[in-house]
């Protein structure tokens, strides 16, 4: 007999629990629904932000619908570029660097370049307004998450990997039931990064310039934006409450409920379920709704695996086809041929990437001499080591304190429960909230912009570095390693076990602090401004001046920075990462070091 959801609620009278979840689903429907609805209005009936607190609701329901959108295509992103660079290695190849490329463009260079299409796709709706905010913020969020799953896929380990094997899996189905939920943890953690990295762009992202004209979303990042110009305090502290009222709402209501299924899902027991999870449990009908939810996404293809088959089964059926295909070799021989020419596939690739670098450098050089100059080329060069010694020494001091505190609250789950609940309010903090009181400050005590802007710099940022640790040290035993003291455990499981964490945390603090300095190189405060030398200082200004060509350097000298700094540095510290990874057998919170 076939599961009907509606027949199995109807035979159940409802709870306490149903009528406590069942109006707020249907509240947070009817929301998303209406924001969605006004999201496809006329252009001409946007009205402007408006500084009154009743309005505030509203805007947080318009910035939430964008990050959750965005949020959804970065995943989607992250499942196609993680499966596509891990399982093809040649295509692993090209990828790799062109996420270190787009890592490093800063959000005002895509916005730059995606306003016009979108608004030209949706002319005279404010639909192609959104979809530019949208495409803004996923440019903030999906470098992280496809870096963290990435680089979990590359870790599985090798039991599981036989285990595969041994089951007659296909690609979909490992991915599905040994790679997500090995690297689904962490992959959480970065989520949640990636929507704190979205309020961190808000602004940038919700105040649209095209064509001379100046649009304004109704949202948080619009209301921020405004009450800057105005100098208003009191209307970015009634921001602030609307941001911690939509982190805590999304918090309770999606990432703790997942962190305790994935926490699950990996075998680790003592992640307590959340008071959202027992009230779906213990409702009538939130029970039979959440099994069918369930049981349909059993149901998908390929879920599940067939039967595994005996040794001699798979011997013989190994054996069948590969002298059928012997066979067919022999008959088919053009076929033989292609497969022959196909070895000189990657040569032939080679030489057209390298005639295609070759162009693309000679067009370069084209461009700069008639545009911007060899000159002033070099002296954005200057601006970019400035910006990446502003990037790399407070990311470097910064690690020293969050690494081992990281691991510390990662090792119990009512530790990591109280630090990500203030970590991700603190990460969302918007530092354009900071700025007034940066501002004031570097004009009152006459300090250096171009030390102390590094503090704001690196202060929205770091959160990448205790994320990725904590989520890696999730996964570790509690107590104490057996045969080993408590510093011999720490020096040598701990710490080598959160090392790929902990350089993927780096990795993409170095990538958003990048990004931000586009933001924190640059501050304005009403009439006044502050400005450091910098590279992101100089594509802030070109921005704003409306040169394209100097944008065009500035943005490609950045790229150059970051790739350079991720081929040498990072790859590096991945590969003694790897090397010096402990072999650890886990029994009742407790391992033993193998190696």
């Amino acid at each position: 007999m076939l599961f009907n959801p509606a027949v199995q609620a109807a035979a159940v009278r409802p709870n306490r629990y149903d009528l406590a979840l069942l109006p707020l689903l249907a509240a947070l429907l009817a929301a998303a629904m209406y924001g969605a609805v006004q999201m496809a209005a006329p252009l001409a009936s946007s009205a402007p932000v408006a500084l009154a607190p009743h309005h505030l609701p509203y805007y947080l329901l318009r910035t939430l619908l964008r990050m959750f959108a965005a949020l959804g295509c970065s995943l989607l992103f992250t499942f196609a570029f993680a499966v596509a660079a891990n399982r093809y290695p040649r295509v692993g190849k090209a990828l790799l660097p062109l996420l270190d490329v787009l890592q490093s463009v800063p959000v005002l260079g895509f916005q730059a370049i995606a306003v016009a299409p979108f608004i030209a796709l949706f002319p005279g709706s404010v639909l192609g307004a959104e979809c530019a905010a949208i495409f803004a913020i996923f440019s903030s969020q999906a470098w992280n998450m496809a870096f963290s799953l990435y680089h979990s896929i590359r870790t599985v380990p090798p039991a599981l990997q036989r285990a595969a094997r041994r089951q007659r899996m296909n690609g979909w189905q490992r991915f599905w039931r040994i790679e997500l939920p090995h690297g689904a943890q962490p992959l959480l953690w970065n989520m949640m990064m990636s929507m704190s990295g979205g309020w961190f762009f808000l602004v940038a992202s919700e105040v649209i310039t095209v064509a001379g004209r100046d649009i304004r979303l109704p949202g948080i990042g619009a209301w921020i934006a405004a009450a800057i110009e105005q100098r208003d305090m009191i209307a970015i502290a009634w921001a602030m409450l609307a941001m911690l009222a939509g982190i805590v709402l999304y918090d309770q209501l999606l990432f703790r409920p997942l962190l305790a299924w994935t926490s699950r899902m990996q075998g680790n027991t003592t992640q307590r379920r959340t008071w959202l999870m027992n009230w779906v449990r213990r409702g009538a009908w939130t029970r039979v709704l959440a099994g069918s939810l369930y049981r349909g996404l059993a149901g998908m293809p390929g879920w599940y695996s067939q039967p595994p088959a005996t040794a001699g089964e798979a011997a013989a059926r190994w054996a069948g086809k590969h002298a059928a295909h012997a066979e067919g070799t022999q008959r088919n021989t053009p076929r033989a041929a292609m497969r022959h020419l196909r070895k000189f596939a990657p040569l032939a690739a080679g030489f057209a990437c390298a005639v295609a670098a070759a162009w693309a450098l000679s067009a370069c050089a084209t461009l700069i001499e008639a545009e911007c100059g060899w000159r002033e080329t070099a002296h954005v060069a200057w601006l970019g080591l400035l910006t990446l010694l502003r990037v790399l020494v407070p990311v470097a001091l910064v690690s020293l304190f969050w690494v081992p505190f990281s691991i510390w609250a990662g090792l119990r789950p009512r530790r990591t429960k109280i630090v990500q609940g203030a970590a991700q309010w603190l990460a969302a903090l918007p530092l354009n909230l900071l700025f007034p009181l940066a501002a004031v400050a570097l004009a009152t005590f006459r300090l250096n912009p171009d030390i102390w802007l590094s503090v704001l710099l690196v202060a929205g940022t770091q959160w990448y570095i205790l994320f990725n640790v904590m989520a890696g040290a999730a996964t570790l035993p509690e107590k104490q390693v057996a045969g080993l003291t408590r510093w011999q455990t720490w020096r040598g499981v701990y710490l080598p076990a959160v090392a790929p964490h902990c350089v993927t945390g780096m990795l993409t603090a170095c990538g958003g602090s990048w990004n931000a300095s586009v933001v924190a190189e640059y501050i304005n405060w009403g009439d006044t401004t502050v400005t450091a030398h910098g590279l992101g200082s100089y594509i802030r200004q070109m921005t704003d001046a409306g040169d394209m060509p100097r944008l065009a350097l500035g943005i490609a000298v950045m790229c150059i920075y970051v790739v350079a700094l991720n081929h040498t540095l990072w790859r590096g510290l991945y590969r003694l990462a790897d090397r010096r990874q402990p072999a650890l057998t886990f029994a009742n919170g407790t391992g033993t070091a193998v190696g």
